[in-house]
């Protein structure tokens, strides 16, 4: 059930941001005050990330006032942030949807509405993207304007300072945005800050400084230079902003982010002034509701919950191979002293709180910096550390370049362990994990393992840490089947060899990581033998063999896309051994699979038990109708 627009009569004046620039600018802040109350309500009854668009109401609200969107670019980074915009671009309606199975996607998305510039999903994209937006339209002397907003954890990636550089360079007309929500202002600094941005981002100071630098280009040599260095040190003094403004942007803040008439105010400033332009915004995340102020972390994704109680702690149940993978990290790191552990920013997401408590000096959490992640890994390694990088299977396609160069062809031992391989669920094709087997398994030195419950994550996880040379261990988002943990046991197990889960006639399901659960519930209507194959590089030949000698046909099963799977692995063994025996794979589609729960996907896609039992049935059919 969906919140009643009834309960907010402002908000409901306001369908689009046609309608929000019709408005008084002094009703701006009440529109904020309900627009916030919408967005804690609606999220609290559907789910979906909530802390990081409450702290971007205001913002969201000034941004949409001030420029004339959708024909100005607003590009939003990572979309964590973007439920106040879906709502005030025709979609308030539709936000109970949010992250459903057919509904809204929780990120800015291209095919949704004209006002999602771009679609995203991963961090640090929106300058680049802008950028190229703001040159495609001085290329066609068009005079639409483009607007990156980042978060100060986005600025932590390569990728924002390479197109901060390029930008500097090419003189766009952009805006950059800096969504700061680490730091506070206190009364004072907030109200001198204030004060400054309205000076630096008025007429009056760039006329000023635009004269002052002609001047200054008049004058003699070494003069020039005294007056050049004493007017980057004064600036320096009062400016937090030396390092853009030495990128080529011009700086203005830091500015209050929750006071709608500065920043509408400061945005109309800057709207008409040339070239690379960046504004520091500082902003509380979770702002207006104190749990999540507090806790900004716990209210980043939430499921449904009453906003008067706040979040509430499950209990029982299977433990999440995150959680296994943090009580194993800590496990290993008390018996082997070379254990280092490494993420790229997501260490609560990853399971690695309690590790990065116990143990902070064999702990490093190098910000969203994938590329560099991948490679101080292979530095440890080349220094008999034992390297741990937990990342996600989405994310590591972001240092694949490393993967191969750095870790790889040296033959370092690495051990990945890969988070959220295969449908995620409510986050959707972003970050679906639908490919790593394909890119990691083309890879020369890369041993692949794919567990197929929690058992076997953590005896796995213990192979590739003794294991001399790169190792992945993937495994899915949430809980496997509850099997218990083997929490004293940390030896390894032997690399390619899998194992006969059930024994049966005809068919033979090859069933790989989280496949195997479904398909041996598939097999007690097939009456067929399924195999968990355990790894995919090196695969048990051995019993690949066996099998093909004993049935008639054999099926595939893997949470990865068919092309270039571990399927495709099978294939390549067989038609290479000269075995002759008809296979089938099945796996995810070529295509991008959407959001929705990960059981209403799996369906989706024929990866449920009665999925598998259907194409087993269906292509058993067609080979018998084949040999006739």
């Amino acid at each position: 059930m969906s919140v009643s627009i009834d309960d907010y009569p402002l908000l409901a004046q306001v369908p689009d941001p046609e309608a929000l620039r019709a408005l008084p600018a002094r009703r701006l802040p009440a529109l904020a005050k309900e627009l916030r109350h919408y967005l804690l309500h609606s999220v609290a009854r559907s789910g979906g990330h909530l802390a990081a668009g409450l702290g971007a109401v205001e913002l969201t609200v000034a941004l949409h006032y001030v420029y004339n969107t959708p024909e100005d670019r607003l590009v939003w980074d990572v979309g964590h942030q973007c439920y106040p915009h879906k709502i005030l671009t025709g979609r308030r309606d539709r936000l109970g949807t949010i992250r459903k199975y057919g509904g809204l996607s929780g990120f800015p998305k291209r095919a949704e509405s004209p006002y999602d510039t771009f679609g995203v999903g991963h961090s640090s994209t929106s300058i680049s993207a802008a950028l190229g937006m703001a040159l495609a339209a001085r290329q066609a002397g068009e005079k639409r304007k483009a607007v990156a907003i980042i978060g100060d954890g986005g600025m932590t990636a390569g990728e924002a300072f390479e197109a901060l550089n390029h930008a500097g360079d090419a003189g766009a007309d952009l805006l950059v945005v800096l969504n700061d929500n680490e730091m506070s202002i206190s009364e004072n600094v907030g109200a001198l800050s204030h004060h400054l941005t309205k000076i630096l981002s008025g007429r009056w100071y760039n006329q000023l400084r635009s004269g002052s630098k002609e001047v200054l280009r008049h004058l003699p040599g070494p003069v020039h230079e005294l007056a050049r260095r004493t007017e980057e040190h004064l600036k320096g003094m009062v400016v937090p902003g030396t390092l853009f403004e030495e990128l080529g942007f011009q700086y203005f803040g830091p500015v209050d982010g929750h006071n709608v008439d500065s920043l509408v105010e400061v945005l109309g400033n800057l709207l008409h002034q040339p070239g690379p332009r960046l504004l520091h915004v500082v902003t509380c995340k979770g702002k207006g509701y104190r749990p999540a102020e507090q806790d900004p972390i716990a209210y980043h994704g939430v499921g449904q919950f009453d906003p008067g109680q706040g979040l509430t702690k499950s209990s029982g149940g299977s433990i999440p191979y995150n959680k296994l993978f943090g009580k194993w990290l800590c496990a290993m790191a008390e018996q082997d002293p070379r254990l280092v552990a490494i993420t790229p920013a997501m260490r609560e997401g990853s399971g690695m709180v309690e590790y990065a408590k116990r143990f902070p000096e064999r702990y490093h959490d190098v910000g969203i910096a994938e590329q560099h992640a991948v490679t101080l890994a292979a530095g440890l390694a080349c220094e008999s550390v034992k390297p741990v990088l937990a990342i996600y299977s989405t994310f590591l396609q972001r240092g694949y370049d490393q993967l191969v160069h750095d870790v790889a062809i040296q033959n370092l031992p690495v051990l990945f362990a890969i988070d959220r391989a295969g449908l995620v669920g409510a986050d959707g094709p972003t970050h679906h994990g639908s490919f790593d087997l394909s890119y990691l398994r083309c890879i020369p030195n890369m041993t692949i393992a794919a567990p197929s419950d929690e058992a076997e994550c953590w005896r796995l996880l213990s192979t590739g840490h003794h294991h001399e040379g790169p190792f992945a261990v993937r495994y899915p988002r949430g809980s496997g089947p509850g099997t218990p943990l083997p929490e004293q046991d940390l030896e390894p197990l032997p690399i390619g060899k899998g194992e006969i889960r059930r024994k049966g006639h005809r068919i033979a399901l090859l069933a790989f990581g989280s496949m195997v659960t479904p398909a041996l519930d598939a097999a007690q209507y097939l009456d067929c033998t399924v195999a968990d194959m355990r790894f995919v590089r090196p695969l048990d030949q051995a019993l690949i063999r066996s099998l093909a000698a004993e049935h008639d046909l054999l099926i595939t099963v893997e949470e990865n896309a068919v092309a270039g799977g571990a399927g495709s692995g099978v294939a390549e063994y067989l038609a290479e051994a000269g075995l002759q025996v008809p296979i089938r794979h099945l796996g995810l589609p070529d295509r991008f699979v959407d959001h929705g729960s990960p059981d209403e996907l799996l369906t989706e896609v024929g990866l449920d038990a009665e999925g598998i039992r259907l194409d087993a049935e269906r292509l058993f059919q067609a080979l018998g109708r084949g040999q006739d």
